[in-house]
């Protein structure tokens, strides 16, 4: 089936040359296209025509849940009747198992899993291996994170016709090997009920009851039942029935793998023996032990992804099976927002592998556990076949990968500006603020406030919300679905000023907004670079008065090739809009954010009363609720390459964060030597974090 777009808009502006440049390019076999377009010129868009014509199953990658569920939400509006898919990490809440030596801490696994999100990832592979070409997945980092072998996949897939000959018991066996299990209470995702020659089964990748009614040992009917009444919707000639699991493996495969570990295990325990680590060898012996009896009667254990070489039967160092490896070879690969993607995808090997490296030196965990892992970057570059990176402001990379060409769109449908920017000094600077939200507010318009740390905006949403200023803020601490509703919130009135740290950068749609503050816009670093000062001054661009006011004492070089960069697409826009007569004017489109919540809730909850608290626009808001001392989990759209949002630096003393510091030091200065200069600056910031951690420990005692 072709990809049919559908939208009341038709490409416009420099869309057109853009979309017929880089379906050219995909259809010359070009590996590298980018397409520098600037916020508000309708990026997605331009997606979605080159996705309708060059007819290609494609992966759409986003840095975080949130732009991925916004960019869901799109693309299912674009392609209304083709399968769009959404892929993320399934974890509410993930606090990883770690070990830290120096205090002898170990820290066992804690996660949530999101159903609702569980059921999404299922439906994705079900799409992949349906064999269908109009195939469009979102997705976060996640895709590229440890998956079961696809031939496994497939070969528990159960497919059913009307006719078949298979005994009822042969059938519900079939059912379980796919990791479906049995109940005689109300049917959950994933299960199966049997009453009598009836097999009812609530599949665990769409939101469809399955009934296969027997007449002794041949399928008489296949129909799909409303699971309140019971009452059949559709009659089904055949149907496939696939995995209620990602991770699923054939009996053969998990005999070989038990086989394998306990022979792993034995050689393992005898290493630590003849070190004479004793206790090592004794507590791995203890918990693969206790896997593997597990294993055995359940054909599951916690952990079991630790053991994933041995089920997919690869060799040691082999990279794992990831969502890459379900696509058909000649997929498309949309990078968006490539100048924070790319480097993210590049830093989640690193990570994951010092966290792993002292769960098995300590015997926690089989050396095994280091092969299930996120994919490296070379890995990742190999599995993905042509690639289009989309970014206001693309990186060193992706500009090398095409040799400096790229395809610009600056011009905006809408005919709105670049934001101007002014540059106000530091003396006073919330004076000066607060009279400039209070003249947004009077024209019914919002503020987006940034700053450099997270303390900074949680005591400045104190400061507005006590001169009676409807406030809140965003950071790392305040979860996806909270964000998207506090954003909600601003659209909508409830509050009139949103202050953050780096996450009011990239591809937020708030056409309310007409004014941008950077506060210590002249604080050279991660956050305050020429790429950052570039995209968050973007947020002001969706807004005929859209302004920028960076509040600095100086003028860096990352401030003036921002400002030189915005009068140069500035005065192309206005030429253009001379040239066709093109008035500037906003659109403001219906918010998805009621579909968001619903990937999140489920459609059973998503009318529910929500937990965060809602005020009127007459009322102070209530502040989102502070972060408490707790060490917080990791959450996968946070990542900025960060190491300081590292969950295991919240057990650590000391001693230990001035080992990681040494360490930190080590990485820049062999950045430097290699010129990536870009990753020396964001471990030197994250130094830097760690120093003044390591300082207010030291002065509080």
């Amino acid at each position: 089936m072709d990809f049919k777009l559908t939208s009341e808009y038709k490409p416009t502006g420099d869309q057109p040359e853009a979309i017929a440049e880089l379906v050219d390019g995909v259809n010359q076999g070009l590996s590298h296209q980018t397409l520098l377009g600037v916020t508000g010129s309708g990026k997605t868009f331009t997606m979605a025509n080159v996705i309708q014509q060059v007819k290609r199953p494609t992966l759409i990658l986003s840095h975080n849940k949130t732009l991925a569920a916004q960019l869901y939400s799109e693309f299912k509006n674009f392609f209304p009747e083709n399968s769009v898919q959404y892929f993320v990490s399934y974890y509410d809440y993930y606090q990883p198992e770690a070990y830290i030596p120096g205090s002898d801490k170990y820290i066992e696994k804690d996660l949530s899993i999101n159903e609702q999100i569980e059921k999404l990832r299922l439906s994705t592979v079900a799409a992949l291996l349906s064999g269908r070409r109009d195939v469009v997945v979102i997705s976060s980092v996640s895709c590229i994170y440890g998956m079961g072998n696809p031939e496994d996949f497939t070969q528990t897939v159960v497919r059913i016709n009307r006719g078949d000959r298979i005994s009822r018991n042969a059938f519900l066996r079939k059912l379980v090997d796919s990791l479906y299990s049995r109940t005689e209470l109300e049917l959950r995702s994933g299960q199966f009920r049997v009453k009598g020659d009836t097999v009812d089964i609530m599949l665990s990748f769409e939101d469809i009851q399955l009934r296969v009614v027997f007449w002794g040992d041949e399928i008489e009917s296949i129909q799909t039942v409303d699971p309140e009444s019971g009452a059949v919707l559709t009659e089904l000639d055949g149907f496939n029935i696939y995995p209620a699991n990602i991770f699923v493996s054939s009996k053969e495969n998990t005999m070989r793998a038990v086989d394998q570990i306990a022979v792993d295990l034995g050689t393992q325990c005898e290493y630590f023996r003849n070190e004479g680590r004793i206790l090592e060898a004794e507590r791995l012996k203890e918990r693969v032990t206790y896997d593997l009896e597990m294993i055995k009667e359940l054909g599951h254990c916690s952990g079991i992804e630790n053991y994933s070489r041995y089920f997919d039967g690869r060799e040691p160092g082999m990279r794992p099976f990831c969502l890459l490896d379900y696509f058909p070879k000649d997929y498309l690969t949309i990078i968006d927002e490539s100048h924070v993607t790319l480097p993210q995808i590049r830093g989640m090997n690193g990570g994951d592998l010092s966290r792993k490296m002292n769960l098995v030196e300590y015997g926690f965990r089989l050396p095994a556990a280091i092969d299930n892992r996120p994919l490296k970057f070379d890995e990742f570059e190999r599995l993905t076949n042509q690639a289009i990176y989309v970014s206001a402001t693309p990186g060193d990379y992706e500009l090398q990968q095409t040799e400096g060409i790229f395809t610009e769109q600056v011009i905006r449908p809408t005919g709105l500006l670049d934001p101007e920017i002014e540059i106000r000094p530091t003396m006073n600077q919330i004076d000066d603020l607060m009279e400039q939200i209070r003249e947004r507010i009077e024209a019914g318009e919002r503020t987006l406030v940034t700053t450099l740390t997270k303390r900074m905006a949680e005591e400045l949403n104190d400061h507005l919300i006590k001169w009676g200023v409807s406030s809140a803020y965003i950071h790392s601490d305040v979860d996806t679905l909270e964000r998207i509703r506090i954003l909600e919130d601003l659209r909508q009135g409830v509050y009139d000023v949103l202050i953050g740290v780096n996450l009011l950068r990239e591809g937020l749609d708030l056409p309310q907004v007409s004014l941008v503050a950077i506060l210590d816009a002249d604080k050279e670093g991660f956050l305050r670079n020429h790429r950052s000062l570039t995209q968050t001054a973007g947020r002001a661009a969706r807004n005929v008065h859209g302004k920028v006011i960076m509040y600095a004492d100086k003028i860096t070089d990352s401030m003036q090739r921002t400002i030189d960069e915005t009068n140069r697409r500035r005065k192309k826009q206005m030429d253009y809009n001379e040239a066709n007569g093109i008035v500037p004017t906003p659109i403001v489109k219906k918010s998805s954010a009621s579909d968001l919540i619903e990937l999140y809730e489920g459609r059973d909850q998503s009318n529910q009363e929500r937990k965060s608290t809602r005020v009127a626009p007459t009322q102070t808001p209530k502040r989102t609720v502070k972060p408490t001392a707790a060490p917080k989990p990791y959450i996968e759209e946070e990542h900025e390459v960060s190491v300081a949002a590292d969950p295991v630096l919240g057990y650590m003393n000391a001693g230990e964060l001035s080992q990681r510091i040494e360490s930190l030091n080590a990485q820049m200065v062999a950045a430097a030597k290699r010129t990536d200069f870009i990753e020396a600056a964001q471990l030197r910031d994250e130094m830097l974090k760690l120093k003044d951690r390591l300082e207010s420990m030291r002065v509080n005692g």
